[in-house]
């Protein structure tokens, strides 16, 4: 039996129905170990306007017709973006689908200029910041944290581009 990761395709986000399933799938894995927070409503609900927009880029993984993945690169400073809201849908994970998404935003980022791409995760989502490392994604020291908007942000990360 052919792996599910052998259809799965990556693209931009192109239609509402494709802005519904990031909200979808963001919400899900959100609901189910955390609280929505009202920076996850301002991307979940509108990531054309908050992520496509300013310069940045949303992915869906297909899996013939259906999304079972997703991931957004949003521009913070010049040269600088954030790697947001990834999700992969729970009967999906384990095939390499965030493995692709991660590497499609890794490479429009650096299509886009970036020289660095940086990161705010949780310690529960282990297999998420396992994924994370094996990318070259590294913790971020004490003296190099900044607030965050996210109340369950404590693992931060950067990633230099080369």
């Amino acid at each position: 039996m052919p792996e599910a990761t052998s259809t799965v395709t990556i693209a931009d986000l192109a239609s509402p129905a494709d802005a519904e399933a990031f909200r979808v799938l963001n919400e899900a894995w959100i609901t189910q170990f955390f609280a929505l927070e009202d920076e996850d409503r301002k991307f979940l609900g509108d990531p054309v306007g908050h992520v496509v927009e300013p310069g940045g880029a949303v992915f869906v993984a297909r899996l013939d017709d259906q999304v079972i993945g997703c991931i957004g690169i949003v521009p913070t400073t010049p040269g600088v973006f954030e790697l947001v809201k990834m999700a992969v849908a729970p009967g999906h994970q384990g095939h390499g689908t965030g493995r692709k998404l991660i590497a499609a935003a890794l490479d429009r980022a650096r299509e886009l200029g970036a020289h660095r791409i940086d990161l705010e995760s949780n310690a529960q989502l282990a297999s998420a910041v396992h994924l994370y490392e094996a990318f070259g994604f590294r913790h971020l020291r004490a003296d190099e944290l900044v607030p965050s908007p996210y109340v369950r942000a404590d693992v931060h990360m950067t990633l230099e581009l080369r």
